[in-house]
């Protein structure tokens, strides 16, 4: 049976048809779980565990704190060493983090081909993964390290995902939108969102759509950072007034 493990939105981890997230020790031993998963391919000290953990907030006695959360983890999942340890998880295993940077991978090799076909499902892929916050409700400096990753994942993916649909047309014409407008709205000082959405308005004939997107791209950059457009954005909005 296959294994899952997602640590994006809610945790949920299938070992071999066997769920165990409800098994977890706490806490602590959902943070321990993420970490070693995250970690799999390499092996990690106690000390890092242990800042991993509890960071600034360490308990009385942290080794054998750790060591407790070690040994019922181990029954719930392989866990090898003792010094340095590592999850040892089935053979193909799916982990939601690594799928969407091989998927978003995947993408910008097709896109890098122009094959927006080959590119669309796989961005589709990292976009929805990417969305999810990374072991929510959760707080400590290496999720954060995550979040940010994943962060740039997804604003990656959103872009693949418009330029794709672009290129497809059609009915794809309207994923093109959503993907720049949830562009757009998580990063707005990102120009590629809005440069995709006014490709989205030409292509729907809304020309003045477009020219009035720009206009409020060039107001925001000069009223909050004191620039301009970039010079591909301003290529494209010549190219509009030019029919």
């Amino acid at each position: 049976m296959r294994t899952r493990i997602h640590l994006c939105g809610r945790l949920t981890a299938d070992i071999a048809g066997s769920r165990i997230e409800n098994e977890l020790p706490g806490r602590q031993g959902k943070l321990l779980f993420a970490y070693l998963v995250v970690n799999r391919l390499r092996p990690a000290t106690r000390p890092e565990l242990m800042e991993a953990l509890w960071s600034d907030d360490l308990p009385g006695n942290p080794e054998s704190a750790l060591s407790a959360l070690l040994s019922k983890l181990r029954h719930l999942v392989e866990i090898d060493g003792r010094s340095d340890v590592h999850i040892v998880l089935p053979a193909g295993a799916w982990i939601d983090v690594e799928a969407a940077s091989e998927a978003l991978h995947a993408a910008e090799a097709a896109a890098a081909r122009s094959n927006a076909l080959a590119a669309y499902g796989p961005a589709r892929v990292a976009q929805h993964i990417g969305s999810r916050t990374f072991l929510a409700g959760e707080e400590a400096p290496w999720i954060d390290d995550w979040r940010r990753r994943l962060e740039d994942l997804y604003l990656r993916a959103l872009e693949l995902v418009a330029e794709a649909s672009l290129e497809i047309g059609g009915s794809e014409i309207d994923t093109a939108a959503r993907a720049a407008r949830a562009l757009i709205a998580a990063a707005p000082y990102r120009e590629a969102g809005y440069r995709l959405l006014m490709h989205v308005f030409e292509m729907q004939g809304n020309r003045a759509e477009a020219l009035q997107l720009y206009e409020r791209l060039r107001t925001l950059l000069r009223d909050e950072l004191g620039a301009a457009p970039s010079r591909a954005t301003q290529e494209l909005h010549r190219a509009l007034l030019g029919g």
